[in-house]
C-alpha cells in the first residue's frame, strides 16, 4: 500500500508515543531495569567496527540537512522505501533531499516489526529530543526542527561522538588509503581515538580484470615496488601492514562469502596470477579460491606478528540484482544472506593458522542464523594462549542485528560458550546517527540476564551479574582491541 493514500497515513495529527520507547523500553523486569540504569547506561562506547568517514570527521563540517547525515546512503532504509513502491527517484534518484526525506516519513509507520522503527525513533530522540512518532503529518515540522540543530557545533561528526560517548572508532580501509585524515585526527585535540582497520578484498579479486590490474598498479605506485610475482606482491602488502600499524590500525577486516579452501591453494598459482598481470584471464575465474586462500593465510600470519585483531564477515550474497547494479553500483541494497557452507573451510584455515603458531585473535561474523550454533562452537577449538575470550562469536551483523538476531547470536554463544567473554557490539554503519544501536543493544542484553535472575536461572547478585554486563557492553572491548 502507497504510504501517500493510506487511510492510516491521512489521520489529522501524529500519535504520541504514549508508552513506547520510554525510559524502560526493552527493560521487561525489575532485575533488567536495574542492570541497565545502574551498570549499562553510562558506559563508554568502543565502536571497533564501523564504516563512517575519516574525513567527515577530521574535516568536521556540519551537515546541511537530516537526509544527508541520516538517509544518504543507508540501505537498509532504501530496501524499505523499494518495498513499499517508492518510486527510485525519491531513494537514490534526483529528488531534493527534502522531498527524500518526505517519503521516507511516511514509509516509517509501515515499518512496525522491523528494526528501523526502532532506530528511527530512537535516532530522534537522542540526540534530537523528537518524541514524536514519525509521519508523513509531522514530516515538516521534525526535518526543519532536526535540520536548525544540525548548525550547530554539538552536531558536527566530532560533536556527535561525543555526545553518544564514543571512546573509539575503527573505520574500514582500503590497504591503497593514505590514512591522511586519520593523521589529522591523531594530531588533532579531538578526544575519541579513530583508528584504521585493514580491509584488503580488493587485493584477493584475481578474476577482477582490468580493475583487478588497474589496483595492483595503485598498490606497486604507492609503495614504489614493481609487483611481477607472488613475492613482489607480499612485500607490497607487508609494506602496507607496516604503513597502517605505523598510523594505529590494529584490527583488519575480510569480507568474504566464505573462508576458502585450503586445498584450492595447492596448485601452482605463480604462473596464473602473471598471466592475469599480463591480461591473460582465462584461468583467473578457475583459481580465484586458491589465490584467495594462499594471500589470505600469508597476511593472518602478518596480522599474527604485528599482534592485530582479525575479523571475518561471511555470508552474504552481494549485488544480486544486475540491472539495479548497473544503475546504482554495489552496496546499495541488493545484497541478503548466501547459503554457503561454511565450517569445514573455517577449522581447516584456523587449523593451519594454529599448527604455524600464526592465529591471531580472532572475530567471526555469521549472516545466516542457520550456522549460530557451528559458529558458536568452532571458536572454542581455537581459545587460549593466554588470552581471554581470544577467538570471538561476533555480534549479531546486517540482516540479524535485530532484537531476534542478537538474542539468538547470545543465546548460541551463552550455551555453547561463554557469553561472559563477549566483546558486544558495534555499529557497523555509515551513520554518525546509529549510536543508538549500543543502547538498543545494552537494553536487550540486560533484558535478557535480567529475566533469567527473575526466572531462578541466574543469582539475585547485581554486583556479579551487573560486572558481566559492564564487561560486555565496554570493559572486554577495552582489553581485547591492542591500543
Amino acid at each position: 500500500m502507497n504510504p501517500s493514500t493510506s487511510p492510516v497515513a491521512s489521520r489529522s495529527t501524529p500519535p504520541p508515543a504514549g508508552t513506547f520507547l520510554q525510559e524502560d523500553f526493552l527493560l521487561h523486569t525489575n532485575a533488567a531495569r536495574q542492570l541497565y540504569h545502574e551498570f549499562a547506561k553510562g558506559l563508554p562506547i568502543i565502536d571497533y567496527h564501523c564504516h563512517l568517514s575519516p574525513q567527515a570527521m577530521a574535516e568536521n563540517q556540519n551537515y546541511p540537512n537530516l537526509t544527508s547525515i541520516w538517509l544518504a546512503g543507508d540501505h537498509y532504509k532504501w530496501r524499505a522505501l523499494r518495498t513499499l513502491g517508492i518510486d527510485e527517484k525519491y531513494i537514490t534518484g534526483n529528488a531534493s533531499d527534502e522531498e527524500k526525506f518526505l517519503k521516507w516519513a511516511g514509509a516509517v509507520p509501515y515499518t512496525v516489526r522491523n528494526p528501523l522503527y526502532h532506530w528511527t525513533h530512537m535516532e530522534l530522540k537522542n540526540p534530537f529530543g523528537v518524541n514524536e512518532l514519525l509521519t508523513e503529518q509531522n514530516a515538516q515540522q521534525v526535518y526543519a526542527h532536526c535540520n536548525q540543530l544540525l548548525q550547530k557545533p554539538e552536531f558536527t561528526p566530532q560533536g556527535l561522538l561525543t555526545h553518544f560517548n564514543v571512546e573509539m572508532v575503527g573505520t574500514t580501509d582500503d590497504p591503497a588509503d593514505d590514512l591522511t585524515f586519520h593523521r589529522q585526527l591523531a594530531e588533532s585535540s579531538f578526544k575519541t581515538k579513530v583508528l584504521p582497520s585493514f580491509r584488503p578484498d580488493k587485493v584477493f579479486n584475481l578474476a577482477g580484470g582490468d580493475s583487478f590490474r588497474a589496483y595492483i598498479r595503485l598498490l606497486a605506485s604507492i609503495t614504489g615496488t614493481e609487483i611481477f610475482n607472488f613475492d613482489t606482491l607480499l612485500e607490497v602488502l607487508e609494506k602496507r601492514v607496516n604503513y597502517f600499524h605505523d598510523h594505529g590500525c590494529r584490527i583488519a577486516d575480510h569480507g568474504l562469502t566464505n573462508l576458502p579452501s585450503l586445498s584450492a591453494a595447492s596448485v601452482d598459482l605463480e604462473e596464473v596470477f602473471q598471466d592475469v598481470l599480463a591480461g591473460r584471464d582465462q584461468l583467473a575465474a578457475q583459481h580465484q579460491e586458491g589465490f584467495t586462500s594462499f594471500l589470505l593465510l600469508e597476511l593472518c600470519k602478518m596480522y599474527y606478528h604485528k599482534g592485530w585483531v582479525q575479523q571475518f564477515h561471511v555470508g552474504a550474497i552481494r549485488n544480486n540484482n544486475s540491472r539495479m547494479l548497473q544503475v546504482n553500483g554495489p552496496d546499495t541494497g541488493y545484497d541478503s544472506i548466501g547459503d554457503y557452507p561454511q565450517i569445514h573451510n573455517m577449522a581447516a584455515f584456523f587449523n593451519q593458522l594454529e599448527e604455524e603458531n600464526c592465529l591471531t585473535k580472532t572475530i567471526i561474523y555469521n549472516l545466516n542464523p542457520a550456522d549460530n550454533a557451528a559458529f558458536a562452537t568452532m571458536i572454542g577449538n581455537f581459545q587460549g594462549g593466554g588470552i581471554k575470550g581470544k577467538m570471538q562469536f561476533g555480534s549479531a551483523w546486517w540482516f540479524l542485528d535485530n532484537l531476534d538476531g542478537m538474542k539468538e547470536q547470545m543465546n548460541a554463544l551463552s550455551n555453547m560458550g561463554l557469553l561472559s567473554c563477549f566483546v558486544g557490539m558495534l555499529t557497523d554503519s555509515r551513520s554518525f546517527l546509529s549510536y543508538s544501536r549500543h543502547e538498543y543493544f545494552r537494553r536487550l542484553l540486560c533484558n535478557l540476564l535480567g529475566e533469567d535472575m527473575e526466572r531462578g536461572l541466574l543469582p539475585m547478585d547485581f554486583p556479579w551479574i551487573g560486572k558481566i554486563v559492564q564487561d560486555i557492553c565496554y570493559y572486554n572491548a577495552k582489553n581485547y582491541f591492542p591500543s
